[in-house]
Order: structure tokens, then C-alpha cells, then sequence
């Protein structure tokens, strides 16, 4: 998989965001968003995940040699995100049952194989509405990277976890990544330390 973005920029109102920012991702490499809070890195990666358009600029993704179509690359991808939000009525169980019928599991995951890889078993019929935050946020990346997907997005990853919450992320990024491209949005570096390029949102201003 690689994606090619060719002189992307994003403007609000009259104010650009950033502009020309031109930059190759490909799978099997791991990428760092940098910048301040309210530098751009959330904007930049929900375009290069299809879901915002660009002000000025092109987008491009290749698969095996051939053209994928932006309003089609949500089908290659997963998201774990901040502003995503989880259906709170669902218990455990029936989010992951509704999930994975958008989404394939990675090759040897099941429902009952994500669950021990939460370590939820207890919580496994408990409504999402009751799970503290960071249970939530183990449940948002423990989706993404269980879904049998080409990419993996990820804004402020260990965002809500504590200590023990991050060190479980970072055995998700080494178990489930390698073959894959992941973009982590971050200006955190226990978050990313692990991305072997990184691009700064902020020398695009």
C-alpha cells in the first residue's frame, strides 16, 4: 500500500492550516504526525484517511500496483481516534459482534481472541456507557488492530491510558504492525517512538 499526497493543503475560513505539504507513506513503515495541539495533525490525517477533503492539492492510493479510489479506502484502513466515538448502548460483546461486519479479523482473532486480548472477559456483556475512558480507548485500538486492514490511523493513541494502558499499546504497535503502514498523529513521544519517519504539520505553515 502506499499513499502519495501532492501539495495538500487545508484552509478554515481564509486561514490556511498548512499548505504544500507533499509526502509518501508505504506499508511496512511506520509514520510520526508532529506538531503542536492545534498545529493541523488531526485535520491532516482525517484527509489522508478520506474522510475530510483538502483545500488545494491531490491524494493518491496504490494497492498491489493498482489505483484505489478515495471514497474506497475506508474499506483498507482502521481508525482509532479521539472524537470516534463507540455506540455506548452496546455491551461488549455486540460492539465487537457489529464491528467485524464492516471489517475482517486479522488472521488468528476471533471475538473471543480480542476479548482475552483486552483482558475484558469480565466486562464482556457490560454496556460501553459504563467502561471508564480508558477502557474505551483500549477497546478503540484493540479494534483497529485486531481488523484485517492494509493501514492503521492512530490520533493521540494513548491518550485516557495509564502506564500499564501504554505499555499494553506499544505491544499492539510490535505484534500486529509490521507488515503494515501505520500513521500515529502525536506530540508525545512514548507514543511514537517506535515510527521510523515522521513529518512536522508545523513546517507547512
Amino acid at each position: 500500500m502506499k499513499i502519495s499526497l501532492e501539495k495538500i493543503g487545508r484552509r478554515f475560513n481564509r486561514e490556511w492550516i498548512f499548505r504544500n505539504i507533499s509526502y509518501e507513506f508505504e506499508s511496512g513503515n511506520s509514520y510520526a504526525i508532529l506538531g503542536a495541539n492545534g498545529a493541523g495533525k488531526s485535520t491532516l490525517l482525517q484527509i489522508i484517511s478520506g474522510s475530510l477533503s483538502s483545500s488545494e492539492g491531490s491524494i493518491s492510493y496504490h494497492h498491489s500496483g493498482k489505483v484505489i479510489e478515495q471514497e474506497n479506502i475506508f474499506s483498507n484502513l482502521s481508525l482509532a481516534a479521539p472524537y470516534l466515538e463507540l455506540i455506548e448502548e452496546f455491551t461488549l460483546h455486540e460492539l465487537i459482534e457489529f464491528h467485524f461486519r464492516f471489517k475482517n479479523y486479522r488472521a488468528g482473532l476471533d471475538r473471543d481472541g480480542l476479548i482475552e486480548l483486552l483482558g475484558f472477559k469480565s466486562s464482556e456483556f457490560k454496556i460501553i456507557k459504563n467502561f471508564s475512558s480508558g477502557m474505551k480507548q483500549r477497546v478503540k485500538l484493540a479494534l483497529a488492530f485486531a481488523s484485517d486492514t492494509d493501514i492503521i490511523m492512530l490520533d493521540e493513541p494513548a491518550s485516557n491510558l495509564d502506564k500499564q494502558g501504554s505499555e499494553w499499546y506499544l505491544d499492539l504497535v510490535s505484534e500486529f504492525s509490521s507488515d503494515r503502514l501505520l500513521i500515529v498523529c502525536s506530540n508525545q513521544e512514548q507514543e511514537y517512538s517506535f515510527c521510523t519517519s515522521s513529518l512536522n504539520v508545523t513546517d507547512f505553515k
